[in-house]
């Protein structure tokens, strides 16, 4: 039996085993709830997360807007993190997600906030 959980977790360990974050370059990993969005910077040789946002964060909650507007801010928002860190690279992992809506709005939104992947 092959629920959606089971389905994107499967889809999520064949992504990991081809991608990694290093200190310099780290891995920028996003879970999604039915009603939140968090992502975090995370350097896979020492087993630290170095920058993390959601949309649980005061300023982004006090925003008004859909949970797409949301998760763009969310993106923005860890661009300045990471840029205040000084990184400018990162490996954009999806975690099993389609990408395409809120994961799509996490990604421009960092673009957009000075972050390349």
């Amino acid at each position: 039996m092959s629920t959606k959980v089971n389905r994107r977790q499967k889809i999520r360990y064949r992504i990991r085993k081809k991608i990694s974050g290093t200190t310099s370059v780290p891995r920028l990993s996003v879970f999604r709830s039915n009603s939140d969005i968090y992502v975090q910077l995370i350097d896979d040789t020492n087993g630290t997360t170095l920058a993390s946002a959601s949309s649980r964060d005061k300023d982004i909650q006090a925003q008004k807007g859909t949970k797409s507007e949301k998760s763009k801010l969310v993106g923005a928002a860890l661009a300045t993190k990471a840029t205040a860190l000084g990184l400018t690279t990162c490996v954009f992992d999806r975690s099993g997600y389609l990408y395409h809506g809120r994961i799509k709005a996490v990604a421009d939104g960092a673009r957009e906030g000075g972050l390349q992947f």
